[in-house]
């Protein structure tokens, strides 16, 4: 499918900021066990959990947990920015599992980061797998040659930076641009094998780093980090 990108940058500014945690010991855990830790802990503030009473909140998470070369780390986006602000010194370790760990570092950034269509193209990778199929276009994608598993999974990347721009409140003004450079690879959600991908995206969008694009971003998956702006070659991929 063909599609135009935007002639200059039409960003907005996303309030951000970034929760490393630092322990005596080597952190063992996943992220969603340090879900599990804030989501109990601290079980009145429901951007924690994704939850409202027993209903889940389908809405892009605005906190979000990762797990970064085993150092915790929780991103607060926008409203969730205020809530990691009054939560992050009321405890002095954390219970991944059944190990607990006592924390002596904490470091907190806040920024303002530019976040919407851009007249460049930017290359990402991705830090943690991108959860990318449902179990309808799974079966889909397996039907597929590789071109066609390219063009889905691309078609895909486009939604998915659709549907994060609509939780930020970001009305995307022209089309976007998309290309995959992805290798499958078998991950487990909720102790279920799911297909994942790693590898790097391009696309004329700016997304902040440590965002997470895809399915269970609030468990960590799908975390990108920009790599560098993108050739003339690789432009007119395009």
């Amino acid at each position: 499918m063909e599609l135009s990108s935007a002639k200059t940058d039409q960003t907005i500014r996303i309030k951000t900021l970034i929760l490393t945690l630092g322990s005596d010991d080597q952190i063992r855990g996943d992220a969603s066990k340090l879900r599990g830790f804030f989501a109990t802990k601290f079980n009145e503030y429901k951007l924690l959990h994704q939850h409202d009473v027993d209903r889940f909140i389908y809405k892009y998470p605005l906190v979000q947990y990762k797990m970064i070369d085993s150092a915790p780390m929780v991103l607060g986006i926008n409203e969730g920015v205020d809530v990691l602000k009054e939560i992050y010194d009321k405890y002095d370790s954390i219970r991944l599992g059944e190990t607990e760990y006592q924390i002596f570092e904490r470091q907190i950034k806040v920024m303002e980061l530019e976040f919407g269509l851009s007249d460049k193209f930017h290359q990402y990778r991705f830090l943690t797998p991108w959860i990318a199929l449902n179990q309808e276009n799974y079966q889909k994608y397996n039907g597929l040659d590789s071109k066609g598993k390219k063009d889905l999974l691309q078609r895909t990347l486009i939604g998915n930076v659709l549907s994060m721009s609509k939780g930020l409140g970001y009305r995307v003004p022209d089309k976007i641009k998309a290309d995959v450079r992805v290798q499958k690879v078998l991950r487990r959600l909720k102790d279920t094998p799911v297909d994942a991908f790693y590898g790097t995206i391009i696309t004329n969008f700016l997304i902040p780093d440590y965002f997470g694009v895809g399915k269970s971003v609030s468990r960590g998956f799908g975390t990108v980090q920009r790599v560098t702006n993108i050739s003339n070659e690789t432009r007119r991929m395009f």
